[in-house]
């Protein structure tokens, strides 16, 4: 299939150029930039352009994001653009992408994979352990928020919007004692020393699609799908695949804790996809978590087929005390 993707790419001339919708937050643009260069290494005599954007997730900041709207209000305006024809892609964090892709949209490659787990930063204490009875920890993700209350009850957990240096200033500002929030951002701005300590998936399980760049485009332009097909990286694909499956199988939005977290390992020589995935009460009072392992190509089918199993332990009455399905 690769091979006669390339053969097609030969065969076809260049587009003469593309552009990129991007939001305008420092780390949106760190990984519109990382695309572009991509493509302009791949194709150089194309012209690849970006087009900063401000979306309303991006501008409502007095709010948790699950009381205005979810993850889509991070997209809207960049898929307006790609409809309108002022833009042919647009990049995301594809933990900030609706598990469903909205009608006329569609997930055209999944980019290699940074570090998808959680990162404690903190100027003054050097690991969660370490945080005193009452002190602030400050996230933007009910996921984070109902670990954090359900690990360590004797901590304030409240919420933290805004973009990444918003977050590390209201911290150097004292507003939080520590915060947590996606080691990728930080490593991906070359912020690396902020980090403390990385979180463990089994301290905290990552959010679905945590660290991979999703590129989208319009269901129209299928054109595209030769030319992007190079950024996309099978295994990490697989994995995010069978997290953004879990999570759709249980409704998955902001409006419910929700952690689900993939790798593939090799056992008796065979690649083997570890799916592993939680469902909790907002307060952390209760966690239902299950694991499943099959194989790469069944990943869509792991990740519903472990949603199952949640439902079964228990995860419909969470679901229900939520308004979820």
């Amino acid at each position: 299939m690769a091979g006669k993707k390339a053969e097609d790419r030969r065969q076809a001339a260049a587009p003469a150029r593309l552009v990129i919708a991007s939001r305008e937050s420092r780390l949106a643009m760190w990984q519109a930039q990382h695309i572009r260069d991509r493509l302009r290494t791949l194709y150089p005599e194309t012209a690849v352009d970006i087009l900063g954007m401000s979306t309303r997730g991006d501008r409502i900041l007095d709010r948790p994001l699950a009381q205005i709207g979810g993850k889509g209000l991070f997209i809207k305006e960049l898929e307006t653009a790609m409809l309108e024809g002022r833009a042919d892609l647009a990049v995301h964090s594809l933990k900030d992408v609706p598990m469903e892709m909205p009608d006329g949209f569609m997930l055209a490659a999944i980019g290699v994979r940074e570090n998808p787990c959680d990162a404690f930063v903190s100027g003054r204490y050097a690991r969660l352990d370490a945080l005193p009875a009452g002190a602030v920890l400050g996230t933007s993700s009910l996921r984070r928020a109902a670990l954090m209350r359900a690990r360590y009850p004797h901590l304030r957990v409240e919420s933290l919007r805004g973009n990444l240096d918003t977050r590390l200033r209201k911290l150097d500002e004292g507003q939080y004692d520590a915060i947590v929030l996606a080691a990728a951002g930080l490593i991906r701005l070359g912020l690396q020393a902020r980090i403390r300590a990385v979180l463990a998936p089994e301290v905290s399980l990552p959010a679905p699609g945590q660290g991979a760049l999703g590129i989208e485009i319009a269901a129209e332009r299928k054109d595209l799908l030769p030319w992007l097909a190079p950024l996309n990286d099978a295994a990490t694909a697989s994995c995010v695949t069978a997290e953004r499956a879990f999570s759709r199988a249980l409704g998955g939005s902001c409006q419910v804790p929700l952690g689900a977290y993939a790798v593939i390992e090799t056992h008796a020589g065979a690649p083997v996809l570890w799916l592993r995935g939680f469902i909790a009460t907002p307060d952390g009072g209760r966690i239902v978590r299950g694991e499943q392992h099959g194989a790469p190509e069944h990943a869509a089918h792991l990740g519903s087929s472990l949603a199952q199993q949640l439902r079964a332990a228990g995860a419909d009455d969470i679901l229900a005390a939520q308004g979820g399905a």
